[in-house]
């Protein structure tokens, strides 16, 4: 708990840093100082209880720490037809990018849905299935208590808002996070830049000689 106080504070001072070097962000998006603020911060993850698509517990900091790879997040939920629908075609062509280099024992996908009234782990497993998604590299999960979800969307910045058709309006990144842990990148979902992305990443994450 600690941890995660330590780190949401470094995160609110980076952000109040920032917006005075920028006057109050007029000189950037939200997303380019999104990105600007974890660079400079790397951010431990908080030890958020998620549920996988099997129902199997894991605590998110510890859960990545434990795989001692690359891991590459996204936030969805599973009725999106719109924003979501590119996420995972773009998660699709990570994976078969990772399997097409036997990456997979450096690096692994998670998509976090923010939806989990309805995303059970059997809709997540049932989505999943959809995307044919392997999940020796793509894995699916949700926070298990609802009262953790906003915590865990501040810690990454993403927002999501409901709209009036039952849906949400969110904003979309791939985010990286390393083998210790921390939120180490963010990538504009459709930049095109993905597989140059994971490189850069993998390449931070995994120096010559590692």
């Amino acid at each position: 708990m600690k941890t995660a106080v330590a780190s949401a504070l470094v995160l609110v001072l980076a952000y109040l840093a920032v917006a005075g070097l920028t006057e109050n962000f007029q000189a950037f998006t939200r997303e380019q100082a999104r990105r600007l603020i974890v660079s400079q911060t790397t951010p431990l993850l908080p030890d958020t209880i998620m549920l996988d698509q099997h129902g199997v517990e894991h605590a998110l900091r510890d859960w990545v720490i434990a795989g001692k790879r690359l891991l590459v997040i996204d936030f969805i939920y599973t009725r999106c037809n719109t924003v979501c629908l590119s996420l995972g075609n773009e998660f699709q062509q990570l994976q078969e990018f990772i399997g097409s280099r036997n990456l997979q024992a450096r690096v692994a996908l998670l998509s976090i849905s923010f939806d989990p009234a309805h995303d059970t782990p059997e809709a997540l497993a049932s989505y999943a299935a959809r995307l044919k998604a392997d999940e020796r590299i793509w894995r699916f999960a949700t926070v298990k208590n609802r009262n953790d979800l906003d915590g865990l969307l501040r810690f990454f910045m993403v927002t999501a808002i409901s709209d009036e058709l039952g849906g949400y309006q969110h904003n979309a990144a791939l985010l990286g996070v390393s083998p210790e842990g921390r939120l180490q990148g963010i990538e504009d979902s459709g930049s095109g830049r993905q597989q140059e992305i994971l490189n850069l990443w993998l390449a931070a994450s995994f120096p010559p000689g590692y």
